[in-house]
C-alpha cells in the first residue's frame, strides 16, 4: 500500500489508518520510504536479524533445545520483529570461540557456561559451579542479591552482558572403570572433567583431561581414561556411558549445580529499542527456569530406567570427599590470592553460600533426611 503525505494524514484524521500501521510495538523503530519528491510513501517498522552462537552441539538436548526456543519466543514477543538464527557449536565458529565471536560483535548473542572462560578471566568460573558450592536454587537467590550485578562488571570489561540461562541442577559424579574407596584410588586416574573439579583431581594426584563430547565414548572403551563426568542420568545414558563402565558415583561434588548464560554484546543490546531490550531478559529468565526443571524431570526418568538395568551405583566415600574438600579450598585459594576480582567475587558468593547452607540446614535439608518419600535407589 503507497502513501503520498496527503492521503497519509487524511487517512489519520479519519480513523482510516490507525497508529499501530505506522508504530509497532512500543518503542519500535519506524521508518518512511520516500518517493522521488521526498515525500514518504510506505510506513514499516524496523526488523532486527541477529545471531546465536552456542557451545552445545546442534539440537543437542535441553541446553541446545532452549537456544531454539529463545529464537522462537523472542520472534513470538516481538511480533516478528526480531529474528535470531541459532548456530551450534562448530557451525559457525568453533564452539569456544562463541565468547569471542559475540565480544568482537561477529555475533549479537551466545550461549554457554561461564567456566568455559576462565582463561580469558578466571572470575568467570564463579558464576558457573564451584565445587563443594551452592546448588541451582541457591545461585539463582544470589543472583538476586547481588550476584548478577557483579557478573555483569566482570563481562562490561569484554562488552558484554551477561543472563542467566538455566542450571543442570546437581550432576552425577561420573562413570568409572574403578572403584573408588580411598584418596589413593584418584592417583594416576585419567579422568575426563573441566574447570575447577579439574584442578581439584590434579591435587589428589589425578590427571584431569580435556576431551571434547564426540570423544568421551571412544576413549573410555579404549582405556585412553579410566573415566568421565559429563552432566546426569538423561545426557549420560544417551551417550551410552552404561553400556562401557563399571560404576556410576554420586554425588556430583565438582558440580552441583551448573548456571549456564546466554551473553549479548553489549553495544548491540544498547542500541536496540527498549521493549525488544526487556523481551531478550524477559526470555532468559523463562528459559533459566524451564532448562532446570527440563533437568530434573529428564534425569528422574533416565534415573529409573538405569536402575533396572541393573546399573551399579556408587557414594563416594566421605573421607574422599573431605579431602577432595580441602584440595578444593586450596585451589580456590590460590586463585583469589592472585587475582582480586576472583577475591571480590567469590568473597560475595562464599558469604551468601554460608547463609544459604544455614538456612537449608533447618528446612529442605531436613525435609529430605527426616520427611520426603523414602528413595528405591540403594547405593553402594
Amino acid at each position: 500500500m503507497k502513501l503520498n503525505r496527503k492521503t497519509f494524514f487524511k487517512g489519520l484524521a479519519l480513523g482510516t489508518i490507525s497508529l499501530p500501521f505506522v508504530i509497532k510495538g512500543l518503542g519500535g523503530v519506524s521508518h518512511a520510504q520516500e518517493d522521488d519528491n521526498g515525500s514518504p510513501n510506505i510506513i514499516t517498522a524496523r526488523k532486527y536479524r541477529w545471531k546465536m552462537v552456542t557451545t552445545w552441539p546442534p539440537n543437542f538436548p535441553v541446553l541446545g533445545e532452549a537456544c531454539t526456543l529463545f529464537s522462537e519466543r523472542v520472534r513470538q514477543l516481538s511480533g516478528g520483529r526480531m529474528d535470531i538464527r541459532v548456530y551450534g557449536g562448530n557451525e559457525l565458529v568453533p564452539a569456544l570461540e562463541a565468547f569471542d565471536t559475540v565480544r568482537e560483535g561477529g555475533a549479537e548473542l551466545g550461549c554457554g557456561a561461564a567456566y568455559y572462560w576462565a582463561g580469558k578471566t578466571e572470575a568467570a568460573q564463579f558464576f558457573a559451579s564451584v565445587p563443594f558450592g551452592m546448588n541451582a536454587q541457591q545461585l539463582n537467590a544470589w543472583m538476586v542479591s547481588g550476584g548478577l550485578e557483579l557478573w555483569e562488571e566482570l563481562y562490561a570489561d569484554f562488552n558484554l552482558i551477561p543472563m542467566p540461562g538455566g542450571n543442570t541442577g546437581v550432576q552425577m559424579g561420573g562413570w568409572f572403570n574403578k572403584e573408588i574407596n580411598t584418596i589413593d584410588d584418584l592417583k594416576g586416574l585419567k579422568m575426563r572433567i573441566p574447570g575447577l573439579g579439574g584442578k581439584v583431581l590434579q591435587r589428589a594426584g589425578g590427571a584431569p583431561v580435556l576431551m571434547a563430547g564426540g570423544e568421551i565414548y571412544t576413549g573410555l572403551e579404549r582405556g585412553v581414561i579410566d573415566a568421565t563426568e559429563w552432566l546426569g542420568p538423561y545426557h549420560d545414558t544417551l551417550m551410552g556411558f552404561h553400556e562401557i563402565a563399571d560404576y556410576y558415583y554420586s554425588p556430583g561434588w565438582h558440580e552441583p549445580g551448573t548456571m549456564l548464560e546466554f551473553f549479548v554484546n553489549k553495544s548491540q543490546m544498547e542500541q536496540l529499542p527498549s521493549d525488544l531490550q526487556g523481551i531478550i531478559k524477559t526470555v532468559a529468565g523463562e528459559l533459566s527456569g524451564w532448562v532446570l526443571s527440563q533437568m530434573e524431570a529428564r534425569n528422574a526418568a533416565a534415573l529409573a530406567a538405569l536402575l533396572q538395568k541393573g546399573i551399579d551405583i556408587r557414594q563416594f566415600p566421605v573421607e574422599v570427599l573431605g579431602q577432595m574438600r580441602a584440595y578444593t579450598e586450596e585451589a580456590i585459594a590460590e586463585i583469589t590470592t592472585r587475582d582480586a576480582r576472583s577475591r571480590k567475587i567469590y568473597d560475595s558468593y562464599r558469604s551468601f553460600q554460608q547463609k544459604a547452607s544455614n538456612y537449608a540446614a533447618i528446612t529442605e535439608r531436613a525435609y529430605y533426611n527426616k520427611l520426603q518419600i523414602a528413595p528405591q535407589v540403594k547405593l553402594g
